[in-house]
């Protein structure tokens, strides 16, 4: 996953940085930082932990001038260190510079290893940094000549944002993979992620880049476009499920909006008698009022969230999993013993977290457990940004659905078709879905 945010022409870009940062950290919470530019110099810090940890008053204010660029880490290649967060920074013979990346390149091992025969030397694991130094050895004159053309050698996901001295670029793989959208903010501009980012600082949202577009930012200068390839549009549809902000708008659609679809979708396909209908929190929520609201069943928030527990599914130990889903969820007694509910979350990755859950509804009371899953079933893994299990890793890869509900404990189970997916989210654009249907646009070379 990972978020990326830059400033341009910004006074006290670091600081709003911070603040778009924090307003992404649910793209990311193993590390953060931020890289600032005066036009002379290029300033960064960088740490393990959530942006409130990484960054203090004393630390934005070493952080100064008008440009900025900042990124929040989930690990999907490179290991867990502090050398592994991001902005990278490098200095070349054409000055400094530092990057963020939100996305996986498919052939990074192989472009590390000529690079590695030809005597690059490398400070981290992460894929990221073949590009600083493809760019440190082209023999272009211009920077953004330099960056189209270690472009032009990285294949898979990638959303960029590029900070010199004097200038910003920001990229999209022509895939268009993950989101990157720009904004205005007062005589400067802001590339991020998602439009929360902007929302929180009074940015202005203008338009997304386009896959296969570079932008350039320089003083005195609007934004110039080049299109570097042509686009063949595959956009991550796990980001309006799961991923993105609902108050976020993703791909030029509301991504709260499109989740109330799924549910409405999901009752429409797998109606069930019930009670209330109960949302997995908190990304179940919006649909699970769009599966009331078609249903008629009652909305109630049966499982409250302890919002001090990271993500589940990240962590790297299954124990440590099983921990985490008591200290996380809890339901409330009163509200379901005895009755019959439906029960919505977003997806089922290894079963685990959806066993324990439907165990501890039923411990507590809950007289039937309906299990409603507002995608369909995750079948194969990731390869562009998202650090999904292994195939083998993949509970609906190895089980039906009627093993898994066994699996879960649930009285019934039903995902949401891919059909009843695409209603949801309209069919006017082209989405990658591979870890759905096992069609992956890019090729798998390692």
């Amino acid at each position: 996953m990972c978020s990326v945010i830059g400033l341009f022409n910004v006074p006290e870009a670091a600081k709003y940085a911070y603040f778009g940062l924090f307003s992404l950290q649910h793209r990311g919470q193993e590390a953060a930082g931020i890289a600032s530019s005066d036009g002379e110099k290029i300033y960064i810090t960088k740490g393990r932990g959530l942006v409130t940890q990484v960054f203090d008053e004393t630390k934005l204010t070493k952080l100064i001038g008008s440009s900025a660029v900042g990124h929040t880490r989930y690990s999907t290649a490179g290991e867990d260190s502090v050398l592994d967060a991001q902005p990278i920074f490098a200095r070349y013979d054409l000055g400094q510079i530092a990057v963020v990346h939100n996305g996986n390149l498919t052939n990074a091992k192989q472009v590390r290893r000529e690079l590695i025969k030809e005597g690059a030397i490398f400070q981290t694991f992460m894929d990221t940094e073949n590009l600083i130094h493809l760019i440190a050895r082209s023999h272009k004159e211009h920077l953004y000549d330099r960056i189209i053309e270690a472009l032009q050698q990285i294949e898979g996901a990638y959303s960029l944002i590029l900070l010199s001295r004097k200038k910003m670029f920001a990229v999209r793989d022509p895939y268009g993979f993950r989101p990157l959208s720009m904004a205005k903010l007062g005589d400067g501009w802001v590339v991020a992620s998602e439009t929360c980012a902007f929302d929180l600082i009074g940015a202005e949202y203008v338009r997304d880049i386009r896959p296969g577009e570079l932008v350039v930012f320089e003083e005195g200068k609007e934004p110039r476009s080049i299109q570097v390839f042509e686009p063949t549009p595959h956009k991550c549809i796990f980001e309006y499920i799961y991923f993105a902000r609902p108050d976020s708008n993703i791909f030029g659609k509301n991504v709260y909006k499109l989740r109330k679809a799924m549910g409405r979708e999901l009752a429409k396909e797998y109606p069930v008698e019930a009670d209330m209908v109960v949302p997995v929190p908190d990304s179940g929520v919006a649909s699970a009022i769009g599966y009331s609201e078609e249903s008629g069943i009652p909305f109630e928030l049966g499982i409250i969230r302890n919002h001090y527990v990271g993500r589940t599914f990240i962590e790297p130990t299954q124990a440590i999993r099983d921990l985490k889903v008591k200290m996380k969820l809890n339901p409330i007694k009163n509200v379901i013993k005895g009755k019959r509910l439906v029960v919505i979350d977003d997806s089922i990755v290894r079963g685990t977290t959806s066993k324990k859950i439907v165990n501890i509804l039923k411990d507590f009371g809950a007289k039937e457990v309906h299990m409603r899953i507002s995608a369909p079933p995750t079948t194969g893994p990731c390869y562009y940004g998202v650090d999904t299990p292994t195939k083998e890793e993949l509970i609906s890869s190895r089980y039906s659905v009627e093993e898994t509900r066994k699996y879960i404990g649930a009285d019934t189970l039903a995902y949401l078709s891919i059909d009843g997916l695409l209603r949801s989210v309209g069919n006017d654009l082209s989405y990658c879905m591979a870890c759905f249907d096992g069609n992956y646009p890019v090729p798998l070379k390692e």
